[in-house]
C-alpha cells in the first residue's frame, strides 16, 4: 500500500469514528500531496512525499509557537494534537546523539574547522541523513562543534 493509500484509508477510519480533528489534518495533508503531484505533472517519488509532510510540521511547529506567545494555549494545543498525528507519516528521525554521530563524521570528511564553512557541512549532512535528521538539532550541534 503507498503513503498516500494509507493516509487515505486512516482518514476514512477517522471520519467513520466521528475524529475530526485527525479528518481535517489528514485531508490537508491529501490535499498538499495532490497539489504536489499537480505540480509536478506526475506521481511523487518518496523524497518529496516526506517534503510536503516536513512542510506542514514546520508550520504546524511555527503556529504552535506563535499561539503560545501570543496567549492562546488552546489554539497551540490543537496545532501540538494535529502535529502529533501528521508526525506518524514521517520516517524516523534520528536522535540527538545519532546526529551528533553523523555531523562529527561529516565534519572529519571535510575538514572543517570554523564557523565560517557551516553550510557545507550542514548541506552534506542532510544530504547523508536522507531526511531522517531534524534541522535544528542538526543546526545547533554543528555551530558547538565548529565555534
Amino acid at each position: 500500500m503507498s503513503y498516500t493509500e494509507q493516509i487515505k484509508q486512516d482518514m476514512y477510519i477517522a471520519m467513520k469514528s466521528g475524529d475530526k480533528v485527525k479528518t481535517n489534518i489528514l485531508r490537508t495533508l491529501l490535499a498538499s500531496l495532490k497539489q504536489k503531484q499537480i505540480e509536478k505533472q506526475g506521481s511523487i517519488n518518496e523524497d518529496e512525499y516526506f517534503g510536503v509532510i516536513k512542510r506542514i510540521v514546520k508550520q504546524l511547529k511555527e503556529s504552535a509557537d506563535t499561539y503560545q506567545k501570543a496567549g492562546r494555549p488552546e489554539l497551540a494545543e490543537k496545532e501540538i494534537l494535529e502535529l502529533g498525528i501528521i508526525k506518524k507519516y514521517l520516517p524516523e528521525i534520528y536522535s540527538e546523539e545519532q546526529t551528533l554521530d553523523l555531523v562529527k563524521k561529516v565534519i572529519a570528511q571535510t575538514l572543517a574547522n570554523d564557523l565560517s564553512e557551516m553550510g557545507k557541512v550542514m548541506s552534506i549532512v542532510m544530504q547523508q541523513s536522507n531526511g531522517k535528521v531534524d534541522g535544528g538539532i542538526a543546526n545547533r550541534l554543528v555551530k558547538e562543534l565548529l565555534k
